[in-house]
């Protein structure tokens, strides 16, 4: 018999062992919660309603203060840590009281009972449903932890209309997380459930509900000690206050994204960061108003782990006057001149071109597209880091024209942007920002500057793993490109004082046709800050310039930056191992030769970069009497040499316009022509450009033009065999009609015999 009993007691024992071991669903996982979105650092950013209209906001148990659980233990089931789940002392007492002595219904339900009803929808008016209650009870307390379910009774019980748990009643009811309740505010919510309806909101200044809190005070205070907690601890205006909505934008774009998802969302954006990049805004536009300048969209990026720190999508959510709720970032505007640092850094990756190279800014066709520089004037020959930094158009689309693979709009694929058209809809505009970019994407890639070449997606979510990349530039191109944005000054620097920033800043403008958008993006210290300024509804407005309206914006926030981060370091600026420094000349841009007057230094790319020696500045041997040049053998005593500067004929023609004389040579003889001339180098009809045109359109031609050395003075032009003409170099360009469509190869010979050929396609439109 006793052994009988003992292996009934290990047959128990091991049953009760099964079912608290046996996999189960956790009990968050049984009923439907509210999407809370949280801040990196920890505050909440939105709470949505869950799939039943309940604000259900699910909190550990560790983030709730201990005042609050022994409050509602204190009120509710004070032997909760003692009974099975069902205590039958307290059933008896309450039916005692309810139907023998006939007095007011009295509840004998444990906490465990009570999240039964809650979790499982029961009717417990009756008795059937009484005991299905207890039943649930004791089947909840055999599955799980005492700590699991109460837990689940502070996240479930009611607190008046569609407010559920403590986390949402400290949020709506008090406006601070539940881990901040004092201990009047703890009890205060711990009287609320017995009658949620009627204690809620206003109506907890009623005197009923006051007495019930100071009752259950008194409570605590035998029972904790103490003094009773004062009413001041509860507002005596009680109210639901609002819930949390920082980052609007952010929270749309995730929750759009993640659509089904509930329970909590931990972000990678910083609460403040986010409320500096919004309160720098809103000074911005109350100080410059008056020039039409009402909406703003802002990114904040760390470019160490790619993650969004800050986005603000309109400077104002809730105002429709600006159609404040149209997400900034994640619309497709025209980027202007923003695109250009990545056109130099596929020229520096390609090839084409480094810090120092010189490039012609002047009135140029490239076929039908004529651009201008967006201030009408022209710098002629320029450095292409003052290109760059300069903004000039010209020298920007002449170096996307020299582009092979990738080209800028395959660069742009590569780099996600998405939607583009193909790339002969765009043409050389693109260079320009003749497509559309939305703020994310042109953040991504100026993070991928950062990164030394590698894109990496934008991080939003905490727990989500930063991508191996892709890389779509070298770390050398990216590192040049970078320290020549840095050279660009300040808006606010006039050199009359010193501007110094413990962050350097390497950023770029940007102004879209028809002032429509204005725009200012770079890499602040570990930062890339995106800025945009202008109109949803795409109206124009003069003052939408980059550099007048968005950089004065994005600095005062790189400022702002550098004042609540002044504890992260200054990031190492350090050139890859793949960069050099080399002194070049500083009128040509190449090795300077033995006569080369002034040189600068400049990072090259070994192997890539275009390197030779100058042949700009050259000896001429001169007649001492005469002054003009002789051949060798030079008698000792009747001669001199002078320097010449040798330009070529374009480059030349530039400075003349400019009203900026160069020392040129005289005319050579044939003797030092041999050796000081170069080969010409055609600048129109463009490599890789098909050429449409009608047969009607008699004025209709292609530009012939060449650069020449400076001993040339004209050109002959060939379709094939065929001359088409010759013209002197100080006549520019020769104007070609084409007879036939299809490819033509086109040379140009010069006086002294060097030549240059190009394929060129033609299409006659029909």
């Amino acid at each position: 018999m006793g052994n009988r009993r003992r292996r009934a007691g290990v047959v128990v024992v091991a049953t009760l062992i099964l079912l608290r071991v046996w996999p189960h669903a956790p009990l968050p996982k049984l009923v439907p919660l509210s999407t809370a979105v949280w801040s990196a650092d920890g505050e909440l950013l939105r709470v949505t309603l869950a799939s039943d209209d309940q604000f259900r906001l699910w909190t550990p148990l560790s983030e709730l203060p201990p005042t609050l659980s022994e409050a509602f233990l204190l009120k509710e089931d004070r032997w909760f840590y003692w009974h099975p789940g069902v205590n039958p002392i307290a059933l008896v007492r309450a039916a005692s009281r309810t139907y023998l002595r006939g007095g007011v219904r009295q509840g004998g339900s444990t906490l465990t009972m009570q999240l039964a009803r809650l979790l499982y929808r029961m009717r417990t008016r009756t008795a059937a449903g009484k005991l299905r209650q207890l039943g649930a009870a004791l089947w909840l307390e055999l599955r799980y932890s005492k700590r699991e379910i109460l837990e689940a009774y502070l996240n479930l019980v009611p607190f008046g209309g569609n407010v559920q748990g403590a986390g949402a009643a400290s949020r709506l009811y008090f406006g601070k997380p539940p881990d901040r309740l004092t201990t009047g505010e703890a009890i205060t919510l711990a009287v609320i459930p017995q009658h949620p309806a009627a204690r809620a909101g206003r109506n907890l200044a009623t005197n009923a509900v006051d007495t019930a809190r100071v009752q259950l005070a008194r409570q605590w205070v035998t029972k904790f000690g103490g003094t009773v907690p004062s009413q001041d601890d509860s507002p005596p205006d009680f109210t639901r206050s609002a819930l949390p909505q920082l980052a609007p934008h952010f929270v749309d774009a995730l929750l759009g994204d993640r659509s089904g998802r509930s329970g909590r969302i931990d972000t990678t954006l910083d609460a403040e960061l986010q409320r500096l990049l919004e309160r720098q805004i809103a000074r911005y536009i109350a100080q410059v108003g008056d020039r039409g300048i009402e909406n703003v969209a802002a990114l904040l990026v760390d470019t160490r782990d790619s993650a969004v720190k800050g986005w603000v999508g309109s400077a104002d959510y809730r105002n429709t006057h600006i159609d404040g709720q149209v997400n900034g970032v994640l619309a497709r505007r025209s980027p202007g001149s923003t695109l250009k640092p990545f056109v130099y850094a596929l020229g520096l990756d390609q090839g084409v071109l480094h810090p120092r190279t010189i490039l012609k800014d002047s009135p140029t066709s490239f076929g039908p597209f004529t651009p201008e520089n967006f201030d009408g004037k022209f710098f002629g020959p320029v450095p292409a880091e003052e290109a760059l930094v300069r903004s000039r158009n010209i020298p920007a689309v002449w170096v996307s024209t020299q582009l092979r693979q990738p080209s800028l709009y395959q660069f742009l694929q590569s780099a996600g942007v998405a939607r583009l058209r193909s790339e002969e809809f765009y043409g050389l505009a693109l260079a320009l920002g003749g497509g559309e970019v939305s703020m994310e994407e042109l953040a991504s890639m100026y993070t991928m500057l950062a990164n030394q070449g590698t894109l990496h997606r934008l991080r939003v979510e905490r727990n989500q793993p930063r991508d191996e990349g892709i890389r779509l530039l070298s770390p050398e191109a990216a590192f040049i490109t970078l320290d020549m944005l840095r050279r660009n000054p300040r808006p606010d620097d006039d050199g009359s004082v010193p501007v110094r920033t413990r962050w350097p800043v390497a950023w770029k403008t940007g102004t879209s046709w028809g002032f429509r958008d204005a725009w200012s993006a770079g890499v602040v210290g570990p930062y890339v800050l995106a800025v945009w300024i202008g109109d949803f509804s795409g109206k124009s407005n003069a003052s939408f310039i980059g550099v007048e309206a968005a950089a004065p914006l994005f600095f005062r926030i790189a400022d702002a930056l550098n004042l609540a981060r002044a504890q992260e370091p200054v990031p190492p600026f350090t050139p890859p191992p793949g960069v050099r420094k080399v002194a070049v000349c500083a009128a040509s841009g190449d090795l300077p030769n033995a006569w080369c007057p002034q040189t600068v230094e400049t990072w090259y790319i070994p192997g890539k970069s275009p390197i030779r020696v100058s042949q700009l500045h050259r000896a001429v041997a001169l007649d001492a009497r005469t002054g003009r040049p002789v051949c060798p053998p030079y008698p000792a005593d009747d001669t001199r040499f002078e320097v010449f500067e040798f330009w070529p004929s374009d480059m030349l023609k530039l400075f003349r316009e400019a009203g900026m004389p160069r020392r040129t040579p005289p005319h050579l003889p044939d003797c030092a022509a041999e050796d000081a001339g170069e080969v010409p180098r055609i600048v129109s009809p463009l490599r890789s450009v098909t050429y449409t045109m009608r047969r009607s359109e008699i004025t209709q031609v292609v530009a012939l033009e060449a650069s020449v050395a400076a001993d040339v003075g004209s050109v002959y032009w060939f379709d094939g065999a065929s001359l088409i003409g010759n013209t002197p170099v100080k006549n520019g360009a020769l104007g070609w009609k084409p007879e036939r469509d299809g490819s033509h190869l086109i040379r140009v010979i010069d006086d002294h015999g060097r030549s240059a050929e190009r394929d060129v396609m033609v299409q006659f439109a029909r």
